[in-house]
């Protein structure tokens, strides 16, 4: 009830997105999703998939976040991998209520930071609590749990992260599921140029999704930031190597999308620069999965000693 009648729709959002977790539990296994979501996101996200169902949907709902929440999962650990057992850490920025330190064991070498309102880590203490106290089988997989309560849209986030224990010069891996889009343009450029920066000082993977201008541009839209060319941005940054993935991709599908005839699909045979889909008329809204990844030079003393 407290979150229902105090949190606005972007604390909200992490609610529905542990809802999509809960209810897509074929695929996902995360022991506290049901509890993060709330009955009200599980019963509106239920009714939803019923109907979808009933009327053989070609896309049934919470199909995206399933496949979103996948590809981050796998390309987490696959960070993780090539780090080679070096000290690393993970930072998820707005958090809300993911629960990937209680279920993802390639965390078990890496410190975890959670980034996110006050209130929401609050919450979401209180619940973990609550559960792990009554289910011996709850145990946290990441080496350790931080909580860093900041908003991510004030100038100094980076530095109460720092203050928590983050160190700069440890490689990361920096997770931005579902946040960018609801930044201004300057607030999410901020963050990724900070981010774009650690590249200098040591080992860094960016896993981010983001939206193109027409997603962000529905009537009635909460989204504000968008990129129609991530793969652009980033390297312009600072990043040196770019991968971006779509919905309905080979690496983004998960054998969760059955129907030929598909909105992902149909999305996927078009020119990006495509604004309207020539078919129907309607917009032509995309979610681009990107990893970004980039590290500093060699240090050129160490390679001309190797030379000689």
């Amino acid at each position: 009830m407290s979150i229902q009648n105090e949190w606005d729709y972007l604390q909200k959002s992490a609610c529905q997105t542990a809802a999509g977790r809960a209810l897509w539990k074929h695929v996902i296994h995360d022991p506290l999703a049901h509890l993060f979501a709330g009955e009200t996101h599980l019963r509106n996200l239920h009714t939803k998939i019923q109907r979808d169902r009933l009327n053989n949907a070609r896309e049934v709902s919470g199909v995206i976040l399933a496949v979103r929440t996948l590809w981050f999962d796998t390309r987490i650990q696959a960070a993780l991998d090539s780090f080679d057992n070096d000290a690393t850490q993970v930072v998820l920025l707005g958090a809300g209520m993911d629960a990937r330190s209680y279920r993802l064991n390639c965390l078990n070498k890496s410190d975890v930071f959670e980034v996110d309102f006050p209130d929401v880590l609050q919450t979401k203490t209180s619940l973990v609590q609550a559960a792990v106290s009554s289910r011996e089988e709850l145990k946290m997989t990441a080496k350790s749990l931080i909580d860093v309560a900041t908003d991510i849209r004030d100038k100094d986030w980076f530095e109460n992260l720092k203050k928590s224990g983050f160190v700069p010069e440890i490689n990361t891996v920096w997770v931005l599921e579902g946040i960018l889009y609801y930044l201004s343009h300057t607030e999410a450029m901020q963050v990724l140029n900070l981010i774009a920066e650690k590249c200098k000082v040591t080992s860094t993977v960016l896993l981010a999704d983001f939206m193109n201008k027409p997603s962000a541009s529905l009537p009635n839209s909460v989204f504000h930031f968008y990129s129609d060319w991530p793969d652009q941005l980033l390297p312009s940054l600072g990043f040196s190597h770019v991968k971006l993935s779509q919905i309905g991709d080979p690496d983004a599908n998960f054998g969760l999308l059955h129907n030929p005839l598909n909105l992902f699909n149909k999305l996927l045979r078009l020119p990006r620069t495509a604004q309207i889909h020539p078919d129907d008329g309607t917009p032509c809204c995309r979610l681009y999965l990107v990893e970004a990844s980039g590290s500093p030079p060699p240090d050129k003393s160490i390679t001309n000693n190797v030379s000689l």
